[in-house]
C-alpha cells in the first residue's frame, strides 16, 4: 500500500507486548481474521510479543443471545492495545433490539476516524500506481446516529431520520485528514460534501474543515485544499482517480465512496481500513460478511491482512507494516495465487500461505 504516515504517535518505545483483541464476528470474518492473526505471528521480532484475546460480537451472536455487542467485549477491548474486527451481517430489514456492533464500538471507543487507503498494485514495483488515495471518513455521526421514526402521515406512513453533523467532529476528522496528507507526497485534501443542497449540515462540515489551516499556525501551509460535491466526486473518481489524494467526508459519503473506490483496484477483498481514535486503533477489512461464500474457503484474506498492517502502522511499527504490504503486493503482482473475486481459483489458505512464504 502507498499509505506511509503514522496516523497518531502512539508511544511504543517501552511496550514489551501487544495485546490484540480479535473479533471475527459474522460470515467470512471467521475465515479472514485468523489469516490476519497468522500474518502478525509471522513477523517475529519486528513487533513486541503478541497476546491475542478472542472476543464475541455480531448478528449471529444476537440471534443466539439477544445481544450483538456484549459488555464483556467492550470492557476487554479497553484492556487491549489494538484490535481486529472481521465483518458483521447487518439485515436490511428492521430487527427489533438489534443494532450494528461495529457502529456501537466506534462510538463506545471513540474511534472517530475510519481511514481507508485504496491503492492499485503497479505491474512494475518501481512504477507509481494509477490509483493511490485515502478516504478519511467521519465515523460517529451523520445518518449513522440511527435516530429514525415512523409516523402516520396524511398520505400514509412517513419515515424520518435525524442527520447529525457537529463542529467538533468535523474539526477532528478534518485534522486527521490534514495529518495524513502531511505524510504523503502530494499533500492534498479534498472535502467531499453536498452543501449546495444540505447547506446547514454539509455546510458546517465543509466550513469547519476549510477553517483548519488558518488555525494551525502554519502547520498545514504545505497542504493543498480542494473540495468536491459528492455526486460529481463519484463521477470523477471513476473517470480521473488520479486527481484524488486524501478525501475527507461525512460518515455516509465516506462509506459509499470508499466502497466505490475498491472497484478501481479489483475487489473489496483488497481494501483495508482502521477505525482510529486518539488512544486506540482497530483494523477492519472493508468487505462485508459475504454469506454467499461463507464456509467455502474462498474468501480473500488480503484486506484483513492489509488491515493488520495498517493497524501496526498506526502504532508506529512501520517496518513490520512494510513487510506485510510488500508480501501482499508481490502475491497480487505475480497473479498466480488469487481468490475467485480477483479472477483466480485459489483458496483462502493458499493465499495466506503465499503471503507467509514471502514474509
Amino acid at each position: 500500500m502507498a499509505f506511509r504516515a503514522p496516523l497518531r504517535s502512539f508511544a511504543t518505545a517501552a511496550r514489551q507486548s501487544l495485546k490484540v483483541g480479535l473479533i471475527p464476528a459474522d460470515g467470512i470474518g471467521r475465515e479472514v481474521i485468523p489469516a490476519a492473526r497468522r500474518t502478525l505471528e509471522a513477523l517475529g521480532s519486528d513487533i513486541p510479543k503478541l497476546q491475542f484475546v478472542d472476543l464475541d460480537a455480531g448478528f449471529e451472536l444476537f440471534t443466539k443471545t439477544g445481544t450483538a455487542l456484549p459488555e464483556e467485549t467492550v470492557q476487554a477491548l479497553k484492556e487491549c492495545d489494538c484490535a481486529l474486527f472481521g465483518a458483521v451481517s447487518s439485515p436490511s430489514r428492521k430487527v427489533t433490539g438489534y443494532s450494528s456492533p461495529i457502529v456501537a464500538l466506534r462510538k463506545e471507543l471513540d474511534l472517530y476516524a475510519n481511514i481507508r487507503p485504496v491503492a492499485a498494485v503497479a505491474e512494475n514495483p518501481e512504477d507509481k500506481p494509477n490509483v493511490d488515495l485515502v478516504v478519511v471518513r467521519e465515523n460517529t455521526e451523520c445518518l449513522y446516529v440511527k435516530q429514525e421514526v415512523l409516523t402516520p402521515g396524511e398520505h400514509g406512513l412517513e419515515a424520518r431520520a435525524t442527520r447529525l453533523i457537529t463542529e467538533r467532529a468535523s474539526r477532528r476528522i478534518g485534522k486527521m485528514a490534514f495529518e495524513i496528507a502531511l505524510g504523503r507526497p502530494r499533500k492534498q485534501v479534498t472535502i467531499i460534501h453536498k452543501s449546495n443542497v444540505l447547506s446547514v449540515t454539509d455546510g458546517l462540515f465543509r466550513q469547519t474543515i476549510r477553517d483548519i489551516p488558518q488555525a494551525s499556525e502554519g502547520r498545514y501551509d504545505g497542504v493543498k485544499l480542494e473540495e468536491q460535491i459528492v455526486d460529481s466526486a463519484v463521477y470523477r473518481l471513476f473517470r480521473e482517480p488520479q486527481i484524488y489524494d486524501v478525501m475527507v467526508a461525512p460518515n455516509l459519503y465516506g462509506d459509499i465512496i470508499s466502497d466505490a473506490a475498491a472497484a478501481l483496484v479489483g475487489s473489496l477483498g483488497l481494501v483495508p481500513s482502521v477505525n482510529a481514535g486518539d488512544n486506540f486503533v482497530m483494523g477492519e477489512p472493508v468487505h462485508g460478511s459475504a454469506p454467499d461464500i461463507e464456509g467455502r474457503g474462498i474468501a480473500n484474506p488480503l484486506a484483513a491482512i492489509r488491515s493488520a498492517a495498517l493497524m501496526l502502522r498506526h502504532l508506529n511499527y512501520a517496518a513490520a507494516a512494510d513487510r506485510i504490504d510488500k508480501a501482499v503486493n508481490e502475491v497480487i503482482r505475480e497473479g498466480q495465487v488469487l481468490t475467485p473475486d480477483l479472477g483466480g481459483s485459489s483458496k483462502t489458505e493458499e493465499v495466506l500461505d503465499a503471503v507467509l512464504k514471502r514474509l
